[in-house]
């Protein structure tokens, strides 16, 4: 009867073993990618919102001697990037508390169903960066080459820095986005294999 009992204690830690292998493994991977992701974020809001380039361009000749004008961009200048701003801005915000309920649940293993609520957070935060990355990807486009059926021109041959530095901006949000969304799958394949009366922390 012992050796039947040590078997059957044997093998139960065996069968659980795995489990909680995978459960950790799955926790490190969603950790790292919403650090990642609020890294890509926040790179994204500080590189926007610090922005400027100022130019000098003579606009004038009174007789030999040229009237010059400082003009400078700014991404207030512009509501699109304004957009961009406040979305990554949120967005970072957003992964910053979920790395710090992530971290506390895992450490505490606390459980509930309050924990639904971060994957919806997760989808808004999602269209909410799709959305400002959007609008400053088609604004940088027209920067760059202009519209010649509007006739609105092109700027980026004037301000060369600030449309590099606003495109590696919109290159950080892309990221941050595309890691958020994997974020997103990943929760919800967690959600759907869990069982109705166990919820466990999710990222």
């Amino acid at each position: 009867m012992a050796d039947e009992k040590v078997v059957e204690e044997a093998e139960a830690a065996a069968s659980q073993t795995p489990v909680s292998i995978n459960k950790s493994s799955k926790y490190w991977v969603i950790f790292l990618l919403r650090l990642f992701a609020l890294l890509a974020t926040v790179s994204a809001t500080v590189v926007m919102a610090i922005n400027k380039q100022t130019i000098t361009k003579v606009v004038a000749t009174i007789g030999s001697t040229p009237i010059q004008a400082s003009i400078t961009a700014k991404f207030q200048h512009t509501p699109a990037f304004i957009f961009f701003v406040i979305a990554n801005g949120l967005a970072s915000i957003h992964n910053l508390l979920m790395l710090i309920v992530q971290y506390i649940g895992h450490k505490f293993d606390l459980k509930g169903p309050r924990y639904l609520l971060i994957p919806i957070l997760d989808m808004l935060n999602v269209a909410l960066v799709s959305g400002g990355t959007s609008a400053a990807a088609f604004m940088g486009e027209l920067g760059r080459n202009g519209n010649s059926h509007a006739r609105w021109n092109k700027i980026c041959d004037k301000f060369n820095t600030f449309c590099n530095h606003g495109s590696g901006a919109i290159l950080a949000s892309f990221i941050g986005l595309l890691l958020m969304i994997i974020i997103n799958v990943i929760s919800v394949t967690k959600l759907r294999s869990q069982k109705s009366t166990d919820y466990s922390v999710l990222p």
